[in-house]
């Protein structure tokens, strides 16, 4: 891009890029991949369509950032508990406590993140379905510290038989207030990781 001699170069405005990705998320949880366009996107971000393409080349480049920032915030977040919780029951709640909480709070974005990621290119698909991998590696490794009666496949399947409770509550409405949602899906998760639910 050329600018007029002295002035001088244009940078990207955050706040843009941060209102395209908002309506990145609310267009798709609402329309689906297929149903969102780069246009629609602009619209609801108050961006020109030829501004949008300042920030994103495509409608997926859009997605892999929304969803790289969803599961780095994850990761980040995992390795502070990790470090800082040395307690391994406590560092579960923790990251129990955690995964709700993105569940509950950003609902929009993970209901996008994990009915979308098919619609990704397949390099970025496998690159992010990787940090996935990561981040519930330390769930499992922390659950076989607890219950050593669980070899690492049994582990593994628990563990994610205990995001999955979590997660199942963006696939259907639920009349709950948050903070009863928050500890509804609390306890079954503690439940299915076979940890006390009274604690």
């Amino acid at each position: 891009m050329t600018t007029q001699a002295g002035s001088p170069p244009r940078t990207r405005d955050p706040a843009r890029k941060e209102r395209i990705l908002e309506a990145a998320a609310d267009l798709v949880a609402r329309n689906g991949f297929h149903g969102a366009s780069m246009a629609d996107i602009g619209v609801e971000a108050g961006i020109t369509g030829s501004g949008i393409y300042r920030h994103f080349d495509s409608k997926a480049a859009i997605l892999v950032a929304l969803f790289d920032r969803v599961i780095d915030g994850l990761l980040r977040e995992e390795q502070e508990i990790e470090r800082g919780v040395p307690d391994m029951g406590r560092a579960l709640d923790r990251l129990v406590a955690a995964q709700v909480e993105f569940v509950v709070a950003d609902r929009r974005v993970a209901q996008v993140y994990f009915s979308e990621l098919h619609n990704l290119p397949e390099q970025d698909r496998l690159r992010l379905r990787g940090k996935q991998r990561r981040y519930l590696e330390v769930w499992v490794r922390l659950l076989l510290e607890l219950r050593p009666e669980l070899d690492e496949v049994e582990a593994r399947v628990v563990v994610h038989a205990a995001t999955g409770a979590i997660q199942s509550t963006l696939f259907h409405s639920s009349a709950m207030s948050h903070d009863r949602l928050r500890a509804t899906l609390t306890t079954a998760a503690r439940a299915v990781l076979g940890e006390p639910v009274d604690g």
